[in-house]
């Protein structure tokens, strides 16, 4: 699994431009911004630490170990872009992605480092630095940190909307976490075209 991987060449192209996450400070683009109503998205090259970080709400359920950050770098609200979402994040040890489905979106997920268990549809798999996860719309995804360093992951999306659920879910990097009702976990997916796990039980 830790094997060279060849992508095509735009994905090759934002995974080497985003690189991976390990989170500093709290830091707003600064390259280049751009209003939602801007019709062209903006170039932009960003370094690693560049992004919208945002830190996840604590769930009230304990449902999920807290405490990830993540950068968002390419969407409608930080360069336009009406194509693409990208970003990246880092999950400590025993982390979770909780288990969802984007209703439009496809998903890339590019493993960077560490070791993670995904559950993909009926199929389940430990990966590892160098991976990729192709996560079809409206297939079930979950993923733990199963190691004992940090997942470094980039995360690319194939049109806008689940960012806003991301949003919805966290708080400026520097701001306390507010807690996170299952409730408002509902609310927020449905913000992206997402749908959680919790609701179908």
């Amino acid at each position: 699994m830790n094997s060279r991987m060849s992508f095509p060449r735009g994905v090759a192209a934002v995974a080497i431009l985003v690189g991976t996450s390990q989170l500093a400070p709290a830091q707003t683009i600064t390259k280049a911004s751009a209003s939602v109503n801007e019709q062209r998205a903006q170039p932009l090259i960003l370094e690693k630490n560049d992004g919208e970080l945002r830190t996840r709400r604590v769930h009230t359920d304990k449902s999920s170990v807290p405490a990830s950050q993540f950068l968002l770098k390419v969407s409608p609200k930080n360069n336009g872009s009406q194509h693409l979402v990208a970003g990246t994040e880092e999950l400590l040890p025993n982390a979770r992605i909780s288990k969802h489905k984007h209703l439009i979106q496809d998903e890339i997920l590019l493993i960077q480092s560490g070791m993670a268990h995904v559950w993909l549809g009926d199929t389940e798999s430990d990966v590892h630095a160098g991976a990729m996860v192709f996560i079809p719309a409206d297939t079930w995804i979950s993923m733990k940190n199963t190691g004992t360093e940090p997942v470094n992951l980039v995360f690319i999306f194939s049109a806008p909307g689940f960012e806003e659920t991301m949003r919805c879910n966290s708080v400026p990097a520097g701001e306390k976490p507010t807690p996170l009702t299952p409730e408002q976990r509902k609310e927020c997916a449905h913000l992206g075209h997402a749908v959680s796990a919790s609701e179908q039980e």
